[in-house]
């Protein structure tokens, strides 16, 4: 691809394109490719509060993207100091490190890092590779917010599986943590100690550690949880213009404002549900009233919508089912029941815990039985050729199915998709 400052606005589609038309797992990697011809780095680092589960999309040197965090991100986003003004050479501590980079904030809020900048010889000056970055940041952004919005199964799936990766480290992390500085305070604070204002000294470092140890668990539960009672108030600005400009009568029922806040990918799941139900209810004949109804068990969001229709709907309409794929990828269940003349019901019980969720790479991956067996075969160092024998099948087929893998577990080459299979 040309330098971005040569391109013709049909070069810069394209490359729009490239990146948007990416999955969520993917957009990094694209992005970061899209823009090395104009600025070289070492890494791209995107940080979007949209995005629960993975809040942070990341393509690069792996020792920055393997260790960079988010409250070194929420560091680096106070330094710029407002939408559409980007920064370009500050000092930032990223993965532990103090580095050169450039960041900007689009409009969604969503922050981009570049590490390491360097403006490509023959490339735009520095003040039209900032604006012109910032131009394809914004769609990007929005790009990402409109795929959280529609909360794909495999948006869902990757959510699900982060959540629960991330909560089980933050525990662990939380329980040693707290251990150590709750054992170095007793042993300073003891009476044998004879050195006072070292022991003084000590004892305000560790009680200074475990508050921030605190408040990084606090920010890691802000991004990943929503309290159910916000979670439906979204939900009835995203209905409230079918209500208003569609002449429907849409009834609200609150979910008890107490009530468990819920997972990230749980709230984002039935908001896209619902507005997809009542898309789905509406477009029945005779269709003048709904009603909406989110409660919480403490186990399960179970959310009802109910319509005065014919009562006709049933989960076998194409619509629907794409519901039903949302519900399952989180091990819900979603049924339909109509009365002829009375109107149609959709019931969706959504859990709100991860446990039990199905790692395994053809679950989590969505792979063929085909691709798990040549997964497999890679994992234990098997190059093609041996695949194939392996397997009967030519050497091109298993690059066919290398490829697919690459693709479907969102990394780049061999050696990153074995580690992410173990």
């Amino acid at each position: 691809m040309t330098a971005l400052s040569n391109a013709s606005s049909l070069d810069l589609l394209d490359a729009v394109h490239s990146v948007v038309s990416r999955s969520l797992l993917q957009i990094a990697s694209a992005f970061s490719a899209v823009l090395a011809p104009m600025v070289a780095h070492s890494s791209l680092l995107i940080f979007t509060e949209d995005c629960t589960g993975r809040p942070q999309k990341k393509a690069g040197d792996p020792s920055i993207t393997n260790h960079v965090s988010i409250a070194e991100l929420d560091a680096v986003r106070e330094t710029v100091s407002s939408v559409g003004h980007p920064v370009w050479g500050i000092t930032a501590v990223v993965a532990r490190h103090e580095r050169p980079a450039a960041v900007w904030i689009a409009p969604t809020g969503s922050l981009l890092v570049l590490t390491d900048p360097v403006l490509v010889s023959g490339a735009q000056s520095q003040e039209q590779a900032l604006a012109t970055i910032a131009s394809l940041w914004r769609l990007v952004a929005v790009s990402i917010q409109q795929q959280v919005a529609v909360a794909s199964p495999d948006y869902l799936r990757d959510s699900r599986m982060a959540s629960q990766d991330r909560a089980q480290v933050i525990a662990d992390l939380t329980d040693a943590h707290s251990t150590t500085l709750e054992q170095i305070l007793a042993t300073l604070r003891s009476r044998s100690a004879s050195d006072e204002t070292a022991r003084q000294e000590a004892t305000e470092l560790a009680a200074t550690a475990m508050v921030n140890l605190r408040a990084v668990s606090d920010r890691d539960r802000s991004l990943a949880e929503e309290p159910v009672a916000r979670a439906f108030e979204r939900l009835k600005a995203d209905l409230r213009p079918l209500a208003r400009f569609g002449g429907l009568d849409v009834q609200f029922v609150e979910p008890p404002a107490n009530g468990r806040a819920l997972p990230g990918e749980v709230a984002h799941a039935g908001r896209a549900i619902v507005r997809g139900a009542v898309l789905a209810l509406v477009d029945q004949p005779g269709v003048a009233r709904l009603r909406v109804e989110w409660d919480c068990d403490g186990e399960n969001l179970l959310i009802g919508i109910r319509d005065d229709g014919p009562g006709e709907l049933a989960v076998e309409d194409p619509a629907v089912r794409q519901l039903v794929e949302r519900a399952d990828a989180l091990r819900g269940r979603l049924s339909v029941n109509g009365t002829a003349g009375w109107g149609s019901e959709i019931s969706v019980v959504l859990p709100l815990s991860a446990e039990g969720l199905d790692r395994s790479p053809s679950v989590q991956w969505q792979i063929t039985q085909r691709e798990a067996d040549v997964l497999e075969l890679v994992a234990s160092g098997a190059r093609n050729k041996a695949i194939a024998l392996s397997l009967s099948i030519s050497e091109n087929t298993v690059k066919f199915h290398v490829a697919n893998l690459l693709r479907k577990a969102g990394v780049s080459n061999r050696a990153e998709l074995v580690s992410a299979y173990r």
